[in-house]
């Protein structure tokens, strides 16, 4: 039974030894960043050319499954930055459990200005589709470019799509009688098709690959907090599509035919005005069942958004 990789959807002080990148020579830097209100983030660059800042998704996971399962492949033509947000993964807590939209989003405008770098291209997976794209809305400015990588924006609409997708494959209806009752709905179904060890199917079609992406979510001991804190209240289950329209930066948006955690017509309710979207056949962790396709799409779209 596949235990952590399917939970949900996913679902400036420092000590950093400073960081140099050269124009043609890939460089790493592994240390602890902390920001202005006392979080220590866990913080890793690596790669060469533009930076991309990666937001990992959950709410609660961290950046090491998509760095080691198949995203350090964009590390050829970009420096890429995997940090683990407050409250998740190897990084703190904050004490007064500052975990408010506007404070997520700030640690990562304080990466970038730590890094030195005025415009960065920014991807979010699942959830941190919302932060990436909250981020953007705020600081666009300092975006050179929005990648939506298997990304939710409305949290109950892909909840609605999860319970469907489980009722579909059990053979049984769920039926949900509020907006106020899709969570409950959600982990009823979500315990009933974990019991018929068929979970793995939210993630992909093939079992082994989400054995592979669980053993690294199982291989040390992660920050949980911010799970905790995120799915306690309302200000992350907002439907943030419908600010997408106003956020103009150039956006990628890369779907999977058979994304059952965020659903497979989800990117429909996106409206940026200068979006681009790339179907990929496959679920929803394309960036390893579908490694070549995801880099050379984010590549494409990197080189176009520089000239």
């Amino acid at each position: 039974m596949i235990q952590k990789a399917s939970f949900l959807f996913f679902f400036l002080c420092l000590s950093f030894n400073g960081y140099c990148q050269g124009a043609n020579s890939k460089q790493t830097t592994n240390n602890s960043f902390t920001t202005s209100d006392g979080v220590p983030l866990f913080l890793k660059v690596s790669g060469k050319g533009d930076v991309c800042i990666f937001v990992h998704g959950g709410p609660g996971a961290w950046s090491k499954s998509f760095e080691e399962f198949g995203g350090n492949v964009l590390e050829d033509k970009l420096t890429m930055c995997y940090f683990d947000q407050r409250g998740c993964g190897r990084s703190g807590s904050p004490a007064d459990n500052n975990y408010g939209m506007d404070r997520m989003i700030d640690d990562i405008e304080e990466i970038r200005a730590h890094l030195k770098t005025d415009k960065v291209f920014v991807i979010g997976h699942s959830f941190g589709g919302i932060l990436a794209t909250k981020y953007a809305e705020k600081y666009p400015q300092h975006v050179k470019g929005l990648i939506l990588l298997n990304a939710t924006l409305d949290i109950n609409d892909s909840l609605l799509n999860q319970i469907a997708f489980m009722g579909k494959t059990l053979g049984k209806d769920f039926p949900v009688k509020s907006k106020d009752s899709i969570l409950n709905t959600f982990f009823e179904a979500k315990q009933q098709i974990k019991k018929a060890d068929l979970d793995y199917k939210m993630l992909s079609d093939n079992i082994v690959n989400v054995e592979k992406l669980d053993s690294i979510d199982t291989s040390e001991k992660r920050n949980s907090s911010f799970a905790q804190h995120a799915l306690s209240g309302p200000l992350y289950f907002s439907d943030f599509t419908k600010e997408t329209a106003s956020i103009k930066v150039p956006t990628l948006i890369i779907s999977g035919t058979k994304d059952n955690n965020i659903g497979p017509e989800h990117y429909r309710l996106f409206k940026f005005p200068n979006q681009e979207v790339k179907i990929i056949k496959g679920g929803h962790i394309l960036y390893y069942e579908q490694n070549k396709e995801f880099k050379n799409t984010i590549q494409k779209f990197v080189l176009a958004s520089k000239n």
